[in-house]
């Protein structure tokens, strides 16, 4: 379904965002995600004169290399463009995340290693949704794990609800699954 007709309006900023995955010959996997910001008019940038219309303001680029166990081998990172002269200091930062896996609470673990001053808003909002992008790229991320629990998707939205007709049809074992009850103590 469409979108409603919009008012009347007029265009400000595009941001544009694209991930690709690949399975590579070594057996690891990339995931390439992109981020470009423009605005359709020229506009003054404080302290660096005008910005002309089209010309990006960001443009950052990062290839994340990980393996089946989803940890992380290696980070690459490019600014091709960017407003202010200090933004490449927040490249080398993004090594901190090289050993970290991509899965349950991957957000904390972007904002511990490279929140506030320590990192780039862009980069970390690159880094966000770059996990669901590695997720969708290794094939084997909707398999059922060698332990037998369900597997990581299941119970993360409406159509994967345990209780719902998608879970139903293609994990029947997880229909109405519910976790073991924690043991807590004595």
């Amino acid at each position: 379904m469409p979108l409603p007709p919009p008012q009347p309006r007029t265009p400000m900023h595009t941001r544009r965002v694209t991930y690709q995955g690949f399975r590579r010959d070594d057996g690891l996997w990339d995931i390439e995600g992109e981020l470009h910001d423009s605005k359709p008019h020229d506009f003054e940038l404080r302290g660096k004169g005008t910005h002309r219309a089209g010309e990006p303001v960001h443009h950052m680029r990062l290839r994340v290399t990980f393996g089946d166990d989803m940890v992380i081998r290696a980070i690459d990172v490019a600014m091709d463009a960017r407003p202010h002269g200090p933004c490449p200091e927040a490249m080398a930062p993004m090594q901190r995340m090289v050993g970290e896996v991509l899965g349950k609470g991957w957000r904390h673990t972007i904002q511990r290693h490279l929140g506030g001053i320590q990192g780039c808003t862009h980069l970390r909002e690159l880094l966000y949704n770059l996990a669901t992008a590695a997720f969708q790229t290794r094939s084997g991320s909707f398999a059922i794990p060698a332990d037998g629990s369900p597997p990581a998707h299941l119970g993360q939205c409406v159509a994967w609800d345990f209780d719902g007709p998608v879970v139903e049809e293609l994990y029947p074992m997880f229909f109405r699954w519910r976790p073991p009850a924690r043991d807590r103590g004595a």
